[in-house]
């Protein structure tokens, strides 16, 4: 039947209109940060700790399987997160404390300014624990600079209500916008607030002297059904204090879950791209500040609205949270500052096109990790790569005993490796405390073969030209992101005007057979 040409016309105008406003539409960032979380969700496969509301975010993104931290620090890690740059790049070499001065370098640029200077609307809400403020300046902020890290972190209902105050802003401005929400569950409560339990799991639990979350319904483990990681020890006072984490874990599923409600009811459901991950491991053994897989292994979920993106998919892709920058400002259209985009094999790269189809495995594909400090006493710094199948570290200040951090210290399950060893009883644990506080050097793990991470190759005659790959493709990133620590502990840089990078003039202290050249 032949249609009128008017209404062809009309047709063809309505389809043009709608492109056009498709096409201009804001894009939009939300960013959900855990604070030391790790893979205590049912999206990855964990069976015990109720998470209903990421399992449900997972459902309609890409889960990757292989995403790490570059340091296993708060602060470190979030700056690291903020500007696409290693934290002995960025300047953030330790916890953003006032007391003992950690800051990034003036002249380091982050996500947030980057896109302000673009039109983007920007805002944080709950832990931000990096500094200088001119070098991390959101529009809207509030965080612990101002506010009980509690109420603006753990409070759910409360960030709720400052995340629709935040959209509310956005739409009025008609502006794009990045949001980021930096949670603080699951972090441990340590010397914080030791009345709500060691992860603050009776903050706000209707239990009589805790407060009231009006949108937190707690979720209460048995400890003897918790799911144990292989490396925290298989004891009452350990899994009690996984019970305990799981509870926190549950309110920041519901956190999480609100967020998301928020964003819907605000109208920018179809049009946001949206992040899941954390800054670090979980605070236990072998987790948080270590340079092993539960250290820097983190949960990532990334949602992207577009028509043709990959929904409930699981990608292999090993990728890095420095990736993070570059992808964001992808998403915004805006070009990625020289000093992560310049032409490197290991730069950061954006993860946009993963979200639409999964790349081809390469065992070229590598991670890389710099770590300095933790708290200020926490002098131990590591540098890492990672492939698909080895792992090399380096760890720099190797004569020391490895460092406890405060928090780790006073837990339930470190003050019981503590006691078990000192008097001898059995510890049912992967390892001795003498060999966590005593590291080598280096250490080389095969992790197809290993995933544990309890058999060190280093040296080993049949596998001595990977470790030489690895180890010069360690320093050609150390080289590339200009790493202070490039010739330690053996040499010390070459500091003279003029001279070549590389260069370093040997110390003759007995470790010059491990010296770069």
């Amino acid at each position: 039947m032949a249609r009128h040409p008017v209404a062809v016309i009309t047709l063809l105008l309505c389809l043009i209109i709608t492109n056009t406003v498709l096409s201009n539409k804001n894009r939009n960032v939300l960013i959900l940060l855990a604070d030391d979380g790790g893979f205590e969700i049912g999206a990855y496969r964990n069976k015990i700790c109720q998470t209903p509301n990421i399992d449900e975010f997972a459902k309609r993104s890409v889960i990757f399987n292989n995403a790490f931290s570059s340091v296993s620090s708060c602060s470190p890690s979030r700056a690291a997160l903020l500007t696409g740059t290693p934290s002995h790049q960025n300047g953030m070499y330790g916890l953003h404390h006032g007391v003992h001065h950690f800051n990034s370098f003036d002249n380091v640029t982050s996500l947030p300014n980057i896109l302000r200077e673009h039109g983007v609307y920007t805002g944080i809400i709950g832990k931000k624990h990096v500094g200088p403020s001119s070098v991390y300046k959101f529009d809207m902020e509030w965080t612990e600079e101002g506010h009980s890290i509690n109420q603006v972190g753990r409070n759910i209902t409360h960030m709720k209500l400052l995340a629709r105050k935040f959209l509310r802003e956005a739409n009025r401005l008609d502006k794009p916008f990045l949001l980021y929400v930096g949670f603080h569950d699951p972090h441990r409560c340590g010397h914080e607030a030791p009345q709500y339990g060691p992860f603050c799991e009776r903050f706000g639990s209707s239990e009589e002297g805790m407060g009231v979350i009006p949108d937190w319904k707690p979720w209460y483990y048995q400890w003897d059904e918790v799911q144990l990681p292989y490396h925290v020890q298989d004891t009452e006072a350990a899994r009690r204090d996984i019970a305990a984490q799981y509870t926190t874990m549950s309110r920041l599923d519901q956190g999480v879950g609100l967020m998301l409600k928020e964003l819907e009811a605000a109208g920018h459901g179809h049009d946001t791209l949206v992040i899941y991950t954390s800054d670090n491991g979980i605070p236990f053994p072998s987790g948080r500040t270590n340079f092993y897989d539960p250290g820097l292994r983190e949960p990532l979920i990334m949602h992207s609205p577009d028509p043709g993106a990959r929904r409930n998919e699981a990608s292999g892709a090993l990728v890095s949270l420095l990736d993070l920058t570059p992808t964001v400002l992808d998403w915004f259209g805006v070009r990625t500052p020289r000093h992560i985009d310049h032409e490197w094999r290991d730069r950061p790269r954006s993860l946009l096109p993963i979200l639409n189809k999964e790349p081809p495995p390469s065992e070229q594909d590598a991670v890389f990790s710099s770590q300095t400090h933790h708290e200020i006493t926490m002098y131990y710094p590591m540098r890492s790569v990672r492939t698909r199948r080895y792992k090399l570290i380096h760890n720099l200040n190797f004569g020391m005993p490895f460092p406890i951090d405060q928090d780790l210290y006073v837990s339930p399950t470190f003050q019981d490796i503590l006691n078990r060893t000192r008097s001898k009883q059995p510890l049912p644990w992967y390892k001795t405390l003498k060999q966590y506080y005593y590291r080598p050097q280096w250490e080389m793990y095969d992790l197809k073969n290993d995933p544990l991470e309890t058999h060190n190759l280093h040296g080993k005659p049949s596998l001595s030209e990977v470790e030489a790959s690895l180890r010069e493709r360690l320093h050609s990133w150390q080289l590339a992101t200009g790493d202070p620590w490039l010739c330690s502990p053996a040499a010390v840089r070459d500091p003279r005007p003029g001279a070549h990078s590389a260069v370093c003039d040997a110390l003759d202290n007995g470790l010059t057979h491990y010296m770069h050249t």
